[in-house]
């Protein structure tokens, strides 16, 4: 099951590196303003790492899946159902890097109807349930910690490109950036 996780997760990423591709060069002919290009590869190399370190981690030290394996199963499909729901919604203004078109207007549908950020959301979750269901609690902590550091300099970054290049401040003004609120009207 692991050779299975193992591909799973690098056809994936490569395919959304496909996608952000394709989306870049359609975002840019629209007139995109791509900012962040200083963190970016230290968040393409945390990903690449955080494979690399997972896959160390249970082979060398020889963990073992965990007991409550079918559980963590069920919460990492959720997260790849939400980030399919994520890509989707934001079609071909999805990306891995920060692109803005100025004075777009904003993808307030799928799961931006009830929080600012959830890829965000959903990379910090698979950061955690990943390594838990191989036991890799060393990968899970140390790639938690290293996501909150590029995280901590990646949304204020993408939050002010937007704020300066659309209406972000004032369509999203009662959202979250990482707890759902279900209360609030969009």
């Amino acid at each position: 099951m692991m050779k299975l996780l193992m591909i799973v997760l690098i056809m994936q990423r490569l395919t959304e590196l496909v996608i952000a591709r394709r989306n870049e060069k359609w975002m840019k002919k629209q007139g995109g303003i791509e900012v962040g290009q200083a963190h970016y590869p230290y968040l393409v190399m945390l990903h690449v790492l955080f494979i690399l370190s997972f896959t160390v981690e249970v082979v060398v030290l020889q963990r073992s899946i965990h007991p409550s394996w079918p559980f963590i199963l069920v919460l990492f499909l959720l997260t790849q159902i939400g980030r399919g729901w994520v890509i989707y919604s934001l079609g071909r203004y999805w990306n891995t890097k920060i692109i803005v078109v100025p004075d777009v207007k904003l993808v307030k549908k799928g799961p931006y109807r009830f929080l600012k950020h959830p890829n965000y959301v959903i990379v910090a979750v698979e950061f955690i349930i990943i390594p838990l269901l191989y036991e890799a609690y060393i990968t899970s902590v140390v790639f938690t910690l290293l996501n909150i550091w590029i995280l901590s300099v990646r949304i204020p970054t993408e939050e002010q490109a937007l704020q300066n290049l659309t209406e972000y401040g004032r369509e999203f003004t009662k959202h979250n950036r990482f707890l759902p609120s279900f209360s609030k009207k969009v």
